[in-house]
């Protein structure tokens, strides 16, 4: 019998594409494909690029020609890109990089492993002509649920029967299928974290953004398939699992139900070995009173919030199409903290936006000064193709652009390290997450924090626990916080409240389980 053919699957970009690699990884691994760690030792390597701006499209297109270098060392025979930049640009990508072997969007996840058997053996397939996906689904979000669109990373999207034939055995590690469009998934690390997709695409129409046209009109995931998927994850030893989408806030709008989040969130938090449910991507402008008080008083569910506020200069905003300003925010913040003061707050923000004047930078930083964030992200404004944004007057210089980030980010960095500092001598609850066995280090994060995003907790052992120590990755560990180093804290771990929670004591930041 042949040896099975070998891929890797390489993933740039954020949270979303790591679920679709995962469902590549379980497509192909269910059709008899080896799935190796490093590029290097595998038949074809499958970059999933990300498309969202210059810096992400450039790493990808760096990836890529990493990739096509090992082509000249023996083993990988076959480059691939697919994801967001390979869906946004298609034949046009193809073309200006002849290096990849084959560009593939997401209608033909579906048929990975054909696609790859084809490229391998010398045919081509041929690339696809982008398209604006938004045009692919109805209008009406309520005739969007049973369409037969590609929607990379969800379960079962239609009302389709269940396959009379039986299911095929499948290799151990894949997630089965709920139904038959369902993909199946394979985890490609072993860490205690792991995101799941809500929904795909955004109905929002921010001027900046050029995702919706390549992911498509705004589509939630059922619930049960959602639920189905969570207590997989939990089943291969996933404790935290993080909620994504192009906006969170939007879920069930489609399912007749804009407050179906609410009800989800009890019902993940209560699957059995999943300790941490988390929900990023929301949007200031849809956050209603029911979402905050889930958010913040249902155990198991952090009160954390990853508000994408973008600017707080009103002219600005409404520019980007979006809404509110520096009083709304810092009143939805307000209500946030009186009901759980401990909370982690996160955002991003372009600077250097067509027509931002001096002042709308200095309502900004009063804005940043006020918020009390624990996490921010700064862009430099940026013309993306295809957005509305791109044909404003108004553009400022490049090198004011660069100044106004610098500015920023500088900025940024101290209120966030100051933020830092607010927690020392909190308690917390800690996910084990690494521990280095070289130096013994041991890191995790707390509640406030997301993984890769908001800095982590390096957790170090009270007096008397050498016993114990150090606790493996994957429990939770309470402790006290004695420093921090910019958005990073250390925390000292309370033996006497045990490995997995507080056992009676209270915890500043989120209830155990």
């Amino acid at each position: 019998m042949p040896e099975p053919r070998t891929v890797a699957l390489v993933t740039l970009g954020c949270a979303r594409n790591e679920v679709d690699s995962e469902e590549l990884a379980g497509r192909l691994a269910a059709d008899g494909w080896r799935l190796v760690d490093d590029a290097a030792d595998a038949d074809v390597a499958v970059v999933n690029t990300c498309g969202f701006v210059d810096a992400a499209k450039k790493d990808s297109v760096d990836a890529l020609l990493e990739a096509n270098d090992l082509k000249s060392q023996g083993r990988t025979q076959a480059v691939v890109a697919v994801g967001c930049m390979a869906e946004r640009y298609g034949k046009d990508l193809a073309e200006a990089l002849p290096e990849a072997d084959g560009v593939l969007g997401f209608d033909d996840y579906a048929d990975i492993s054909d696609r790859l058997q084809t490229i391998l053996s010398g045919g081509i397939h041929a690339s696809h002509t982008p398209r604006d996906r938004r045009k692919l689904l109805p209008i009406t979000p309520a005739q969007r649920q049973g369409s037969d669109v590609a929607l990379p990373g969800h379960g079962q999207a239609a009302d389709a029967p269940e396959p009379e034939v039986e299911v095929p055995d499948l290799p151990e590690g894949v997630a089965p299928a709920s139904g038959p469009r369902a993909p199946l998934r394979r985890r490609l690390g072993s860490g205690p974290v792991a995101s799941v997709k809500l929904a795909s695409g955004c109905d929002r129409r921010c001027t900046f953004c050029a995702i919706p046209s390549f992911r498509g009109s705004f589509i939630s995931r059922r619930p049960s398939d959602v639920l189905a998927e969570t207590r997989w994850l939990a089943g291969q030893g996933v404790r935290e699992v993080m909620l994504v989408s192009e906006n969170n806030t939007s879920y069930g709008k489609d399912l007749g139900d804009i407050r179906l989040l609410e009800t989800l969130l009890p019902e993940l938090a209560s699957v059995e070995g999943v300790e941490r449910v988390r929900v990023s991507y929301l949007q200031p402008a849809e956050m209603r009173p029911g979402l905050i008080d889930v958010l913040t008083s249902t155990p198991g569910v952090v009160p954390y919030f990853d508000l994408s506020f973008q600017h707080s200069a009103p002219g600005v905003l409404r520019a980007m199409r979006r809404f509110g300003d520096t009083e709304r925010f810092l009143e939805l913040l307000g209500t946030i903290r009186a009901k759980a003061p401990e909370a982690g707050v996160r955002s991003n923000f372009i600077v250097g936006f067509p027509g931002e004047t001096e002042e709308d930078l200095a309502e900004l930083e009063r804005f940043l000064g006020a918020a009390r964030l624990d996490a921010i992200g700064v862009f430099g404004y940026s013309d993306e193709e295809g957005t509305e944004a791109a044909s404003f007057d108004g553009k400022l210089d490049e090198d004011v652009v660069a100044a106004r980030l610098a500015r920023v980010s500088r900025l940024a960095e101290e209120l966030t390290a100051q933020r830092a500092q607010e927690r020392l001598g909190a308690t917390v609850r800690v996910l084990v997450e690494d521990l280095d066995e070289e130096t013994g280090e041991v890191t995790g994060r707390a509640d406030h924090q997301a993984p890769e995003t908001d800095g982590q907790v390096v957790l170090v052992p009270a007096d008397g626990s050498a016993g114990s120590w150090p606790p493996a990755p994957g429990t939770f560990v309470t402790a006290k916080v004695v420093g921090s180093e910019g958005v990073d804290l250390v925390a000292e771990a309370l033996p006497q409240l045990g490995p997995d929670g507080p056992q009676g004591a209270d915890c500043t930041e989120g209830a155990a389980r």
